[in-house]
Parts: structure tokens; C-alpha cells; sequence
């Protein structure tokens, strides 16, 4: 009962009649990658804490790195058929929807927004086709909310920056073969590309996650490290430019999460129409029936939201304060749905037999990375009072 054939998905207001046949076709090849590929191993995975290396190959195979980048081997797609990519990959699993966003978002679109062209070249064609892992180091373990305050220093010497300091929460940081590292010199945020055999460079891997355990995770450690000074992203000068990786994050993460949502909205409505309690199934009964109404309506809310958002971006008028509210809002909807599911489930919903508390832990983390709920409100507090309240 807890397999899924053919995931249908959730469109309960048309909306597929707004999109292209191309981004039609784009998510029914991430969809069909998800059900042959990723379901039948993705429970076990996540029991046994471990993310599917195997799968990276095709993943970039299929265009899933940096999709929404042009040139340099990515696929060039436009940003709402990127944003159906991390829905669907999502709906497999945040830990999968997140390796493809950190290595498109968070490491490629740095190295194609900030970098030099020989910077580009050098990486973003073997990042595309996933023969380059990259990780983003910008959390340290004091400093998550506050990136600001980051201590990681670059200081130069000569032709080189010796880089010292840690951090943590970083996705892809143990399997990576780069990281763009964010460190001050002087008082100025810049960014560092940081190959891993680079003297001074180690990583350790965060172990016993009750949630994102499909998922690589460690800690990135600096000890006067050097690089040479052509390791500077050149044109990322301050935080405004991790900030604008972030921004690309969130935007996959809205999409993301709305596919966590309805695999859960799905196995849920399935589990309820199959199973009888007092001769009946417990589809009939009205309690369970407006759980599964709230989750439909709070899908179709946050499926508009995202396509909207991604008209805006697709025509270079998004701001960050559209991107926190659909983020702020995507994320509260798919971990209640999430936990209505598990709810409908009864016992059986504590099971890996079942979807719903895989994702429902997922979207803990999801719920709480690149941007908590809280700081997320305040952003968008301070856009429409004028007042910042973070301090």
C-alpha cells in the first residue's frame, strides 16, 4: 500500500493549462527519473543514512545541475520548468531536491554570476554533468542567522589568501571536490573557490540526523589554508552576493517542498479510501475528509504562489521579500500536510513503508535552512513597516 506507481500529482485548479509543453515535458522527466529510480531505493536510503551516489551520473545526465543557467553545458531551462524540476525531485526526497539545488543555486550560479571566465570554464562544465560536487560554506557554528558575523578570515599574502575558520550544515561538504567558501577580508565578505586537496582543507561528516538522512551533511574545517588569489570569485564583493546565491536556494525550495506536499497529500488520500475502520472506509468519515480538503487547498494556495513567482523571475522582477514569503509560506504548508498525513496514517504512519514521516522530518530541516520561518517574517515585516526588527 506504501508503493506509488505512476505519482499523478495534485492540480485541483487546472493549472497544468497555464503551462508550456515543454515544462510539461520537463517535469514528466524528472517524474519518471523519481518513479524508476528513486523510489524503489529511497526509504532505504534514508534508514540506512546515506545519500544515492549512483544516481549523480544520470541526474546530470538529464540536465538537473544548474538547469537554469545558460551555456556551459546547463540545460538553459526557463526558471518555472526549473521550478517543476525541484518539486519533482523533492517529491522523491528534500535530500535529493537539495543536492541538485546546492550544486545549482548555491555553487554554480555563484561561479557563473561572480566568476572569472576562466573560473567558469574550469568548473561549471564537469559541475553540470555532476563529475564536480560543490558545497557552499557560508553557516558557521555561531553564526547562522547572522551571516554577518561570520569570524572565517582570508588574509593576503602576496599572491595567495590564507583562509582560517569553520563550518557547519553544509551540504555536499564531505563528498566535495570544491567549495566556494565564504570568509572576511578585513571587514569585507568575499568568496572562495577551495579545491579539497588544497593543504589546510578537511571536512568531517555530521552523523546521527534524525532528519534530511538521505542527504550528505559535515563541516567544513580551515586551517590556514592557502590558495592562490585567483581562487577570488572577482566579482562577489560583500554579503549582498552569498545573499543572491541564497535567493536562487529559496526560490527551488518553494517549488521543492510543494512536492513533498503532494506525495504525502497522495499516499494519504490513497491509505484512506483503502482502509475500513467500523465497516467503512475512513475516507467517509468527515473528520478525515476535511484534513484532506485543508491539504489540497493549502497545495493549490502555494502552487499559485510559486507560479506567479516564477513569471516574476522569469521576467527579472522578483525581490528576495517574494521569494521569503514563498518560501515563509510553502514550507509551514507541506510540513502540516505532511503531519495531517502522518495523522491519517495512524501507527502505520511512523512506518518507512510509508512516505509521510520521511518527509515529515525532512521538512524540519527544510522548514528551518536558508532562512527560518522567523527571520523570514521579519524580512518581510521590515518590507512592509520600513522597521528592521532582527536587532
Amino acid at each position: 500500500m506504501g508503493k506509488m506507481q505512476g505519482f499523478k500529482g495534485v492540480d485541483y485548479y487546472g493549472l497544468d493549462e497555464l503551462l508550456t509543453e515543454e515544462q510539461k515535458s520537463i517535469r514528466r522527466t524528472v517524474r519518471a527519473f523519481v518513479d524508476e529510480k528513486v523510489m524503489p531505493i529511497i526509504a532505504e536510503c534514508y534508514e540506512k543514512h546515506r545519500f544515492p551516489d549512483e544516481l549523480i551520473p544520470e541526474m546530470g545526465e538529464l540536465g538537473f545541475f544548474g538547469a537554469n543557467l545558460t551555456g556551459y553545458g546547463s540545460a538553459g531551462v526557463d526558471n518555472i520548468s526549473y521550478g517543476l524540476m525541484m518539486q519533482e525531485l523533492e517529491r522523491g526526497d528534500s535530500g535529493l531536491r537539495s543536492m541538485a539545488s546546492v550544486q545549482g543555486a548555491l555553487v554554480m550560479y555563484p561561479i557563473y554570476t561572480f566568476g572569472s571566465k576562466e573560473q567558469k570554464e574550469k568548473y561549471l562544465p564537469d559541475m553540470a554533468r555532476g563529475e564536480i560536487i560543490g558545497c557552499f560554506g557560508l553557516t558557521e557554528p555561531e553564526h547562522g542567522s547572522d551571516p554577518g558575523g561570520m569570524e572565517t578570515t582570508a588574509v593576503k599574502d602576496r599572491n595567495h589568501y590564507i583562509l582560517n575558520g569553520n563550518k557547519t550544515w553544509i551540504t555536499n561538504a564531505d563528498v566535495c571536490h570544491v567549495a566556494i567558501v565564504w570568509a572576511k577580508v578585513g571587514d569585507e565578505v568575499r568568496g572562495f573557490l577551495v579545491e579539497r586537496d588544497t593543504p589546510g582543507f578537511s571536512t568531517a561528516t555530521i552523523e546521527e540526523k534524525f532528519s534530511m538522512r538521505a542527504s550528505h551533511t559535515g563541516e567544513i574545517y580551515l586551517n590556514d589554508c592557502r590558495i592562490p588569489k585567483e581562487n577570488m570569485l572577482p566579482e562577489a564583493e560583500g554579503l549582498k552576493a552569498p545573499l543572491m546565491c541564497l535567493n536562487q536556494a529559496r526560490y527551488g525550495i518553494s517549488w521543492g517542498v510543494i512536492g513533498a506536499a503532494m506525495a504525502c497529500y497522495e499516499e494519504a488520500l490513497n491509505y484512506c479510501l483503502e482502509r475500513s475502520q467500523f465497516g467503512k472506509p475512513i475516507a467517509s468519515y468527515q473528520l478525515v475528509q476535511e484534513k484532506l480538503v485543508d491539504m489540497v487547498t493549502e497545495i493549490t494556495k502555494a502552487q499559485l504562489l510559486c507560479l506567479r513567482l516564477g513569471q516574476l523571475k522569469e521576467q527579472g522582477r522578483v525581490k528576495h521579500t517574494h521569494v521569503s514569503l514563498a518560501k515563509r509560506n510553502n514550507c509551514r504548508m507541506a510540513l502540516d500536510v505532511a503531519r495531517k498525513a502522518r495523522d491519517l496514517l495512524g501507527g502505520n504512519g511512523i512506518t518507512l513503508d510509508y512516505q509521510a514521516i520521511r518527509h515529515m522530518t525532512n521538512l524540519e530541516t527544510v522548514f528551518t535552512y536558508e532562512g527560518t520561518d522567523h527571520i523570514h517574517t521579519l524580512v518581510l515585516g521590515q518590507d512592509l513597516t520600513g522597521i528592521q526588527a532582527f536587532r
